[in-house]
């Protein structure tokens, strides 16, 4: 009897690294309610905001210590600041466990996850398709809100420099760089969630319990960071280091913070990510 293996035999033309392409995923993505109904909160957000200072008045004068609040009507990159700075700490969690955590198991919950891997999909090429777009998305939502802030802002409060506590302006068009560089940081940092969302969402056929999953550990992590106790303990806490992108609104940037913020983001998210496709790679998807 012969010791070598069997030849697979594959349909003509079938191309394993060509099925489930990313256009494809993205496009059936983009038109679920899910995604529309978060894009049209993050995009309602500074008109709420807008709405919350012309009835409450100028933000300011209620104590001594001149925070980031206080400097929201000065400027259009101000009012986008503080967007970011109010939504950084939920708000953005949210779609990024939506978009990373509903994505495989929905295809479970529907019964049309075993369809996929029968096309033929390779599992390694499914998880890699919906991980690409469920970033991107999360991406797309974090680059959406500070844009629709930045016009709502600059057409309620007009285009000027950015006014910081400390004292001192950033000139507008080197704010709307330091804005980016905020922008991206947050998206880093938000890596741990993608990526605990994205283990739960392979793991259960619940939606719901990947993104709340997620969600919720992402709480847990905010209040262990608030107990003073652990001291040296909390640095290796991703929620400790996400307000690091506040070193760079600052006359002269420090950029220690976010670096360290970003070296345990990412070596969360890896951990997260290959847990992800081992633990699918292995998966019974048909009980």
């Amino acid at each position: 009897m012969s010791t070598l293996a069997e030849p697979v035999e594959v349909a003509s033309g079938y191309r394993a690294g060509r099925t489930l392409p990313l256009r494809v995923e993205l496009v059936r993505q983009l038109k679920r309610r899910r995604t529309l109904v978060m894009g049209g909160i993050l995009a309602a957000l500074p008109f709420v905001l807008v709405a919350a200072f012309a009835i409450g008045g100028t933000p300011g004068g209620r104590n001594t210590q001149v925070t980031l609040m206080d400097t929201a009507t000065s400027s259009g990159a101000n009012f986008a600041a503080v967007n970011l700075f109010v939504s950084a700490g939920f708000l953005l969690v949210v779609p990024v466990a939506l978009f990373c955590g509903d994505t495989v198991a929905s295809e479970a919950s529907w019964s049309s996850l075993r369809y996929l891997l029968a096309a033929p999909v390779p599992r390694a090429r499914l998880l890699w398709s919906k991980l690409v777009v469920g970033l991107g998305l999360s991406l797309g939502a974090m680059v959406l809100l500070p844009l629709v802030a930045l016009a709502v802002g600059t057409a309620a409060y007009g285009w000027g420099p950015l006014e910081l506590p400390t004292g001192g302006t950033i000139g507008a068009g080197t704010a709307a760089q330091r804005l980016l560089v905020v922008v991206a940081y947050i998206f880093v940092s938000q890596l741990v969630t993608a990526g605990l969302a994205f283990w739960l969402s392979t793991k259960t056929d619940a939606p719901l319990g990947a993104v709340g999953g997620a969600v919720g550990l992402t709480i847990v992590g905010n209040v262990l960071d608030a107990v003073t106790a652990l001291g040296h303990w909390r640095d290796f806490l991703p929620a400790h280091w996400q307000f690091a992108w506040a070193d760079a609104v600052q006359p002269h940037p420090e950029w220690s913070g976010m670096i360290q913020g970003t070296a345990v983001s990412v070596t969360y998210a890896i951990v997260l990510f290959a847990l992800a496709f081992r633990g699918f790679a292995r998966k019974d998807i048909v009980s």
